[in-house]
């Protein structure tokens, strides 16, 4: 599984006083902890960054170089200017973050992204918003990646990002988005896949957060997941990517292939990631109690 780190953020009050004041220091920081970590690429998250993106980016980038020259970055923001002005000083071939399946904006990033040779991560969020199903996805993609083909693009330089929602409020969209994973091979062979993992947790309480994060992770990989944009302080959820905890692995492969499974048998850590597996698949109701049940 590739990991994208997301921790190079404008919502980290560090991060963001960082990018504000211009200081390098807290950000070389964070760059070199996520490549000791082993992030395989690091995302710079600006946000919307409507005022001054497009002198931030491409300084922000520079900074990260300076330390960390030899781990692709990921260009994260809803400024185009800013990506634009980014993608000039990558040294290594970038990602972009994303775009959106809405004419206004591929038809302006697109050739964007063709001209720079970067790669980008095709969001499938509509002109209606949130795709209701596998099936809506589906159609988004078809869209947007005939037209970056179009443009000269190829699949294996698209990474398509079907979008997790939260576990606590649009649990059948976590379905979906694993049964348009599946799919996506058919679609579009070649492409990549990537999701904003922790989305799946956005809402439940934070130390609850990891376990999920990991769990939908593994379900996600068995579907055809190539990355995901993930924690790089969660270690365990590194070594399950990294294919270093096959424990876990397993005992969630079992529930989803309905195996019985004496819980008698498993330590409260395996314990818990077989509940956490069946609350995503739907077969117990959510609640913040779940691991207690």
């Amino acid at each position: 599984m590739i990991l994208i780190g997301e921790s190079l953020n404008v919502i980290s009050k560090k991060i963001g006083k960082a990018f504000k004041e211009r200081d390098k220091g807290p950000i070389q920081e964070e760059a070199l902890f996520q490549k000791q970590a082993g992030m395989d690429y690091i995302d710079i998250n600006l946000g919307p960054a409507k005022k001054d993106g497009h002198e931030l980016m491409p300084w922000v980038v520079e900074m990260v170089q300076e330390v960390v020259s030899d781990v692709p970055l990921a260009l994260d923001t809803s400024n185009i200017e800013a990506i634009r002005q980014g993608l000039k000083v990558c040294k290594m071939t970038p990602l972009i973050n994303s775009i959106m399946c809405r004419p206004e904006r591929y038809q302006e990033m697109v050739p964007m992204a063709a001209e720079s040779g970067a790669d980008f991560i095709a969001l499938m969020w509509g002109p209606q918003g949130l795709p209701r199903d596998e099936n809506e996805r589906a159609a988004l993609a078809v869209e947007l990646l005939y037209f970056a083909n179009e443009a000269g693009i190829p699949n294996e330089k698209i990474w398509v990002d079907g979008i997790v929602t939260p576990v606590n409020i649009q649990q059948p969209q976590l379905m979906s988005l694993m049964a348009f994973t599946g799919m996506l091979q058919d679609i579009a062979p070649g492409c990549k896949s990537t999701c904003g993992l922790s989305n799946i947790s956005n809402g439940p309480p934070s130390h609850l957060r990891p376990i999920l994060n990991t769990t939908y992770m593994i379900m996600l990989e068995r579907n055809g997941m190539y990355s995901v944009i993930s924690d790089p302080r969660d270690t365990v959820l590194t070594d399950v990517a990294k294919g270093r905890r096959p424990d876990i692995v397993d005992v969630v492969h079992k529930v989803m292939d309905g195996a019985a499974i004496d819980m008698g048998s498993l330590s409260k850590e395996l314990q818990d990631y077989a509940k956490t597996a069946r609350v995503i698949l739907g077969h117990t109701l959510y609640s913040d109690s779940w691991l207690e049940i």
